[in-house]
């Protein structure tokens, strides 16, 4: 692996980012949100939305951080649920009515259709989240209380109990990784990052260009959960070996603090591409070999209309814009589509 080829001397980083979804990407520049999902029968779905107006928090170090980390969240959430939406109306031609479960019903009729979709999506961070708590910060400390018989020195016990966090994620992503679903995900984050770099390095946006970079980034989310994991292990070897109900309320309140931290670092990282920098990131970049696959054309194509989406001038000046784009670039706006999201919004 040539770190040179990730972090590229002459490259002029950006902040755009981006996610890769179920056949799609969302790509977010600094006033706007792109996402595009490949229609299965030929062209795409674009919607463009603006993004929310920068706050105080987001010129804050380290709050940034925490507000970045809960923004995406639910930005992400949102857009899978999107996704998977859009994807499921390109599968019926003569969409019919979704048979919805007790709780929609009960959310629709007490609070509305928009209250209620709003609630739903809340309610997906909140269990994403809690499984994330619970299995990658919970769990690990529950299971090394176990190992007290074995030695009393609290470093060794917090190393330990990083060590297994950190196993428990790389695992969890290597299982997730052979499902046919995820690889495409996978195939479609490695387009994510070679559109950016070949931005970045002032080539024009084709396939034939962006193909010819890595799968890797430096400022990728893979890379913020490998710093959220060596970070806590860090601070947390701080704290000593408390009981089990300290160390689980403990380890949860420094949550905000180290997500703020990692953000920092993955900023600099992105911004950097000196050997301490390198060296910090090379966990991340190793662990991105497992979430990233070298995407085809058509994902490229995807990626490149998210990206150029985020950065043209006609795309700037409406709150929401819905449209198919067809295989030969022809572009239609849908303005039913466009006026049923403004009314859930």
């Amino acid at each position: 692996m040539d770190l040179n080829r990730i972090f590229i001397k002459n490259a002029c980083p950006t902040k755009i980012g981006g996610q890769a979804v179920m056949e799609g990407i969302m790509m977010q520049g600094t006033d706007r949100i792109a996402t595009v999902i490949r229609n299965p029968h030929g062209g795409m779905r674009i919607r463009v939305t603006l993004r929310s107006k920068s706050g105080f928090w987001k010129k804050s170090p380290i709050l940034r951080g925490v507000g970045a980390f809960i923004s995406s969240m639910v930005t992400g959430c949102g857009i899978l649920m999107y996704s998977a939406e859009v994807l499921e109306s390109f599968e019926e031609e003569a969409p019919q009515e979704e048979e919805k479960d007790k709780l929609t019903l009960f959310l629709e009729k007490h609070f509305g259709e928009k209250a209620a979709l709003t609630a739903m999506l809340y309610l997906s961070v909140v269990i994403a989240l809690a499984f994330t708590v619970g299995v990658f910060i919970i769990l690990p400390t529950f299971i090394i209380n176990f190992c007290r018989n074995l030695t009393q020195n609290h470093l060794a016990l917090n190393l330990m109990e990083g060590v297994l966090r950190i196993l428990l994620f790389v695992g969890y992503v290597a299982v997730i990784a052979q499902m046919n679903e995820i690889r495409r995900v996978f195939q479609y984050h490695g387009a994510e990052h070679k559109t950016i770099h070949c931005y970045e390095n002032g080539l024009e946006l084709t396939p034939e260009n962006a193909q010819t970079f890595e799968t890797l980034h430096p400022r990728c989310g893979t890379s913020f959960m490998v710093f959220v994991m060596i970070i806590s292990l860090l601070l947390f070897s701080l704290l000593g070996w408390p009981n089990l109900v300290m160390r689980i309320v403990s380890r949860l309140l420094l949550l905000p603090v180290i997500a703020g931290i990692s953000y920092e670092v993955l900023q600099w990282a992105g911004r950097s591409d000196s050997a301490i920098v390198k060296a910090l990131s090379l966990p991340g970049i190793l662990l991105q070999k497992l979430t990233t696959r070298c995407p085809d054309k058509e994902q490229l194509e995807v990626a490149i209309v998210a990206l150029k989406a985020c950065i043209a001038d006609d795309w700037n000046h409406e709150e929401l814009i819905i449209a198919d784009i067809a295989d030969d670039g022809t572009v239609t706006r849908r303005a039913d589509l466009e006026a049923a999201e403004r009314e859930k919004r």
